[in-house]
Parts: C-alpha cells; structure tokens; sequence
C-alpha cells in the first residue's frame, strides 16, 4: 500500500507491505532541492533509494556494502544473504535492517546517466543520504551500522558526522583513508574506463578495469592454488589459466554495472578521508590478514587513531578483500555478537 506523511519535508512516494510481524518498505525519498556535496558540486534533483525489512518496532540496523551493493540485502536479490536473514549475523527476526542505493551507484538513488557529468561523490554525501532517511522514517536512531569495504567507509563518516543517530559501528575491511598502492591499482583501472567511454565503448574499458579489480581482491595464496597451472597454446598465443576467470567476471559485472556509477564511486573510495579522532561511537573492526586493498596495518592504524571503544578482531582468509563476501561461517558469529551488546 502506499502512504503519504504529512509531516515530512521531503516528497516521497513509499510502498509498505505487512508480511507477519514484519514489514517491507521500499521507498525513494526526492530530497526538496538542488543540494550542494561535500567536495563544493552541485547534485541537481537528488534522490535517495531506500529499503527496510523486518519485525515493526525492532531496533534497526542499516547495512551498507562494496561499490556494487544496493538496497536489497536479502533473499534472491539480495546481495548479503549468507550474512543478512534470519538467525545469521544480522538477525532478521530480531532486527530491522536498512539497505539503501548509493549516490552514483547501482539502483533508484540519483546515479549518471550516461549523458550529462555526475558530480565527485563523497563518503560523507552517503552518509548524508542515509542520515535523511532514518529522519524521515522518524528513528530516533540506528541500533547499529554495518559497513563492508566502500560500505565501512560510509559507516565511519557517518558516526563521524552524526554520532548522535547511532549506537555502534561494526566496519569490515575498510580504513578512515584509502591505501596509496590501492589508489594506484584503482587509477589505472578508472583511466581504462574513462578511454573506453570516449571511444563509445564503455562496456569494453569496465570489463577490463573490474578484471584487474579481481586481481586486487584476492589472495596470492588463492590464485597460486586455483590457476597456478602451465599456459596453454592455441593458434593465436599461450593463455594462461587465471585469464579466463578474470575475463568471465569481467563479462558478468557489465551485465548489471555501469561504467559511468563505477567512475563515480571507485573515485569516491580514493577521496575518502575522516579524521578518526572524531568518531567517539563505540567501534569494532573486523580485518583480514590478507586483504591487498586494506591491509592489515592500516585496520590497526585507524584503531589506534579511534577515539571511542573499539574492538579489533583480525580474521585470515584466502579470499582476501572479498573475504566479507566469502567468509559468512566466520563473520556471522562476530557480527552477532557485537549487535547483542547493545541490544536493548
């Protein structure tokens, strides 16, 4: 059914279905007017993409991811349904959870169009965009965030900015500043992507970019036990064995990603800075041993810089980065346990 509320400052048109004792909104919330970012550009018409599911009246938990995340966070859409459902790491039958679409990203929230520039986005801008819709859903406050890789970053600018409107953070693989050697990985792959669009063939350059991205989210150990094997020649030159499988995931992220969202929010990753003295909200890391992107001294760094509580948990996985989205026998049991410490 959809609802008007009559109180709020914003134009929003809101579907909530009832489903048991829960319920699912999903939502997009027109912002009043032009807004201006954080980096000093101006976001003309923006829009935010939102989606809440699970028991009324339970606390909330928002849950924020990579680049490529959105909104739906469970079920067969859902792109965290190891970690997000019930009785996992984010318990659904005991809380709420909130998804949104990033600005510039995948989904509803305003995004490039392929035609006119979209402007630099910052990690405080999502965090913004997340702070208007618990206002508009009339939360006093979030039970909880929990932010994975660019979704960590968002989190921590967030308890940065708006300490007051949550109870915890609880950050996976991901730095109050980006690692200069991940920058240097992430500007090679954003020049492949700019070339390709102005040779029209954006698909071309993402394809490319997201295979060397896949490079950088794994492990040597990994790909040494997978594709360590001899190169094979065919007619036209020897192929190796890890470029099929960086090509095939290649291949299937220009399926449903952009090239222009990918430019806009790889970029916001590299702009990302917060001072981690400013954040007081009681904090736990969760960092992986082998993670090239956010490693491991750098989790430790920006626990030492927190000025709240934190707790460091260090984890080890051959998967890397993508450790948060392989790993959900570890993480659940962490994640549970530092959702129940405040729960109230």
């Amino acid at each position: 059914m959809a609802r008007e509320l009559s109180d709020d400052p914003f134009e929003v048109s809101t579907s909530a279905v009832a489903v048991g004792s829960s319920t699912v909104i999903d939502s997009v919330l027109d912002l009043p007017e032009d807004w201006r970012l954080h980096h000093g550009d101006v976001l003309v018409n923006p829009r935010v993409a939102f989606r809440l599911v699970g028991p009324r009246d339970a606390p909330v938990v928002a849950v924020l991811g990579g680049i490529s995340a959105h909104r739906y966070l469970i079920g067969p859409e859902g792109w965290w349904p190891e970690i997000v459902g019930p009785n996992l790491g984010v318990d659904t039958t005991r809380f709420r959870v909130l998804g949104i679409d990033y600005l510039g990203g995948l989904g509803s929230s305003s995004t490039p169009d392929g035609g006119s520039r979209f402007p630099p986005v910052s990690s405080f801008d999502q965090a913004e965009v997340l702070r208007r819709v618990v206002l508009h859903l009339g939360l006093s406050g979030l039970h909880a965030i929990v932010g994975a890789s660019y979704g960590g970053m968002v989190a921590l600018s967030f308890a940065a900015r708006h300490a007051a409107l949550v109870n915890r953070i609880l950050i996976v693989s991901a730095a109050d500043r980006a690692q200069v050697l991940s920058t240097a990985w992430r500007s090679v792959q954003r020049q492949i992507v700019r070339e390709a669009i102005a040779r029209g063939d954006g698909p071309a350059g993402l394809k490319l970019a997201r295979a060397l991205a896949m490079a950088t989210y794994r492990s040597q150990a990994e790909f040494a036990v997978r594709f360590g094997g001899p190169a094979v020649r065919d007619a036209e030159r020897f192929r190796f064995p890890v470029e099929g499988y960086l090509f095939a995931r290649g291949d299937d992220y220009v399926q449903k990603y952009r090239a222009e969202s990918f430019l806009a929010l790889s970029e916001s990753i590299d702009l990302h800075a917060v001072d981690a003295r400013q954040v007081h909200t009681p904090t736990t890391l969760i960092a992986v041993r082998e993670d090239q992107l956010v490693p491991f001294d750098d989790m430790q760094a920006l626990a030492a810089r927190l000025g709240g509580p934190k707790q460091l948990v260090e984890i080890n996985s051959i998967f890397g980065h993508d450790a948060f989205l392989k790993e959900s026998a570890v993480l659940n049991p962490i994640l549970r346990h530092a959702l129940a410490e405040q729960t109230t």
